[in-house]
């Protein structure tokens, strides 16, 4: 079976990229195919061979060998601000169809296709269709990664209980950030543990997500997914 999960944040800037990195280089060591897709990304650098996004090409790196750019990136933004407005700046609309297509191209010759949204659940695609709508209608459960710092814990449980809402909550990941410089890291990941039940994993401030990778319950994580299906 051909399985996909959505990567999504309580912000921009959590560890999305670093936790789908280990995600993929985990379920790469089952012997699994699988693949990165960063559908829309903005913050992009202008090179010879096109647009190229940094959290794009970490997700291509971890993923099975042979995926192009494209396949990984369909849709390349260089300014560093929301999706849409980028595309509203240019004139250049984020067309759907080619976010469904690359999406179904790369199931099609995938075990597992791990996608990493932009920002967090909410980030508009269109003047009408946010990122929450386009994983929701492809019914992909999704994973929560918490930035742990000051209001990590009122952004954790209000997007938690949207994905319960919605009948995609795969699970969290915990990510201590560097600005989390109060000393209550600790008692943050027990109240979240307390409110959302225990973590698929947490990354230490700074750890790569090779580290993480290697701690990853691949199993807990199948199980969970083929919950969520029927």
């Amino acid at each position: 079976m051909n399985r996909a999960i959505a990567v999504t944040g309580t912000d921009t800037g959590v560890g999305k990229t670093r936790i789908a990195s280990a995600l993929l280089l985990a379920l790469r060591a089952t012997g699994a195919q699988v693949a990165g897709y960063k559908p829309v990304a903005s913050g992009s650098d202008a090179t010879a061979e096109g647009l190229r996004n940094e959290d794009a090409l970490a997700l291509q790196a971890a993923s099975s060998p042979g995926l192009r750019y494209d396949e990984v990136n369909p849709v390349t933004f260089a300014p560093a601000i929301a999706p849409h407005i980028a595309a509203q700046r240019e004139g250049r609309p984020i067309p759907l169809a080619t976010l469904d297509q690359g999406l179904e191209a790369l199931r099609a010759r995938h075990a597992w296709v791990v996608v990493e949204g932009a920002g967090g659940w909410r980030v508009p695609l269109t003047d009408r269709v946010d990122f929450a709508d386009w994983v929701t209608g492809h019914r992909l459960p999704t994973l929560l990664v918490v930035g742990i710092r000051l209001g990590a814990i009122n952004h954790s449980l209000l997007t938690a209980e949207a994905l319960k809402a919605a009948g995609l909550w795969l699970g969290w990941i915990g990510n201590v950030l560097p600005e989390e410089d109060t000393g209550t890291a600790e008692e943050m990941l027990q109240t979240l543990q307390a409110r959302l039940g225990a973590p698929l994993g947490i990354m230490a401030c700074g750890e790569a997500p090779e580290a993480l990778a290697r701690r990853l319950d691949v199993e807990t994580l199948s199980q969970a997914w083929a919950s969520l299906q029927g």
